[in-house]
């Protein structure tokens, strides 16, 4: 089951509302005393519809969650549609130049701010979840990648468990590789990150840029999942087809 609701967000222009997405799990009604853990996640429109999806193509997420009987809470904001790649500012916790559309000043900590301070207590205060770290995770794909790696790391306190798919760590390698080696990481930290092999060109140095992050988390004691997915595009559709990794990763240790 899935709900639909409408938040106030604190976007780059001032505050507006946003879509909000809550997916329920199969056995939430028929089994009333039980919490579930919660997984946030970004881009909330691609999550689970595809008439709502950006490009048409949505992971589809509800029904894979639906027939795996996976026991979570997922809870999801829509992005920011902006004419003027709004999108980039509020996802990215630095400030970056491309190439391609220029300069951005980096508010993802504002964005985190909000999901921290308004989202999860207005979640926790509406469901039965597990509101504590060890069942308190955070995922999205490309730039929402990155901010769940970068939530993951800067806020372990809150997120325990986090997947990032495709993640954009193109933005600011240097400053994710010190984030990763100064940060105080709580034990059991648990992380799912893979690219599509067929978007690893897609920006200079990703594949190295990759291994060389992967190799700093491990150093780190983070339990983590890295893939390079063969013939894995930066797409909906495939994300979608990673979510049994995903859910595995996740939830691993969680359920009998």
């Amino acid at each position: 089951m899935i709900e639909k609701w409408t938040v106030n967000y604190p976007a780059v222009g001032g505050m507006e509302e946003r879509r909000a997405y809550v997916y329920l799990p199969t056995m939430y009604e028929r089994e009333p005393d039980r919490r579930f853990p919660v997984l946030y996640m970004f881009d909330g429109q691609n999550v689970f519809f595809d008439e709502d999806a950006t490009f048409g193509k949505s992971w589809g997420m509800a029904d894979y969650l639906d027939y795996t009987d996976t026991p979570i809470i997922v809870a999801a904001v829509e992005c920011n549609s902006g004419a003027n790649n709004e999108r980039l500012v509020e996802y990215s916790p630095y400030r970056f130049d491309d190439k391609q559309y220029g300069h951005f000043d980096g508010k993802g900590r504002e964005t985190l701010d909000w999901y921290i301070r308004q989202f999860k207590p207005l979640i926790d205060s509406n469901f039965r979840t597990l509101p504590d770290r060890a069942h308190t995770f955070i995922g999205g794909s490309s730039m929402g990648g990155l901010m769940s790696l970068y939530a993951l790391l800067s806020y372990n306190d809150v997120f325990g468990r986090a997947a990032a798919l495709s993640p954009s760590i193109w933005v600011a390698p240097e400053a994710l590789m010190q984030l990763t080696a100064r940060t105080k990481l709580a034990s059991g930290t648990v992380l799912y990150m893979d690219y599509g092999s067929k978007e690893m060109g897609n920006h200079e140095g990703m594949r190295k840029g990759f291994g060389e992050m992967c190799s700093k988390i491990f150093a780190r004691g983070i339990n983590l999942t890295a893939r390079v997915v063969p013939g894995g595009t930066h797409s909906e559709a495939s994300w979608e087809k990673q979510l049994p990794f995903v859910f595995h990763t996740l939830m691993y240790g969680l359920t009998e």
